[in-house]
């Protein structure tokens, strides 16, 4: 942010998100350099930080924050169609969707022949997003009562308490793939709110790139990206969550084949190998139109 508030020749300038947290958006749009193309980019709903805080003061002060700079880029980038209907409706005068991405030379696929006799369930976020595991401890709880079952969080704070059994693994760049590669299913919990409806699928996307199907809420992108049946499932209440887990765990011949076909949709649609010349087009055409509009 500093460097790109410091002023100079730039043809373009390439935010996440936004430059200024907490800053009024007539401000960091004066601060920003004239004359130069600027392309917003987001994976997540940020303005409902903003729109759907809890304090009247905030929402009137930053309500309308990232809506006013949407309308002031070149161009604004957006991981789904959520995010890109916000942007649409703000005004940008440009919207693209570019899926999210992994790495398919990093995120290899597990070992299939991989066997520790126990069925793996796995979960990968941060110690905010836990958040979204705990109204699952029962169906996890009932799962580890009625079968070999194992967890592993990676990236949960020390000592949480599911009522469960699990390990806990720290979550770190370098290690993060072999983690991944652990396990035999992988879960993405949601709440059905506005701002995880603007989520991007992440942990879906990563758990696919390792050959691991996915048990998912059916909320947002997650819809697109998980085909029941095909590379995982859609979970909408504790009785579907407890399905299908316990069919995954007792048809490990399944989950390998849900896993594999989730693997080969993330090399046709959610690699960065395949976004990376869109993205360098969507840059230099950025460039392009504020030259000559």
């Amino acid at each position: 942010a500093a460097l790109a508030l410091q002023g100079g020749n730039w043809d373009l300038l390439w935010v996440e998100k936004e430059l200024l947290p907490w800053i009024p958006g007539w401000l960091e749009t004066f601060l920003l350099p004239e004359g130069t193309a600027l392309v917003l980019d987001y994976d997540d709903a940020i303005f409902h930080r903003y729109d759907q805080h809890p304090r009247p003061w905030v929402r009137s002060l930053f309500g309308s924050k990232i809506a006013r700079l949407m309308r002031g880029a070149s161009l604004v980038i957006v991981g789904c169609p959520y995010l890109a209907d916000y942007a649409q409706r703000a005004g940008a005068s440009r919207v693209e969707v570019v899926p999210t991405a992994v790495d398919t030379q990093r995120y290899l696929p597990r070992d299939a022949a991989r066997t520790t006799g126990r069925f793996v369930i796995g979960w990968i976020g941060t110690p905010y997003t836990v958040r979204y595991l705990e109204p699952l401890s029962g169906v996890l709880r009932e799962l580890q009562d009625t079968g070999p079952v194992e967890f592993h969080f990676i990236g949960v704070p020390e000592g949480l308490d599911l009522g469960i059994r699990y390990q806990a693994r720290t979550w770190s760049e370098e290690t993060e793939v072999h983690e991944l590669q652990q396990l035999d299913c992988g879960i993405m919990p949601l709440d059905d709110g506005p701002f995880e409806r603007g989520k991007c699928g992440y942990k879906i996307i990563q758990y696919f790139a390792c050959g691991v199907p996915a048990v998912a809420s059916p909320v947002g992108v997650n819809k697109d990206i998980v085909i029941p049946g095909e590379n995982g499932f859609l979970a909408g209440d504790r009785a579907a969550w407890l399905s299908h887990l316990r069919e995954l765990r007792d048809d490990v011949g399944l989950a390998r084949r849900l896993g594999e076909k989730g693997r080969t949709l993330i090399e046709e649609r959610y690699s960065t190998e395949l976004n990376l010349d869109r993205i360098a087009e969507l840059l230099r055409s950025a460039v392009v139109r504020k030259l000559t509009g």
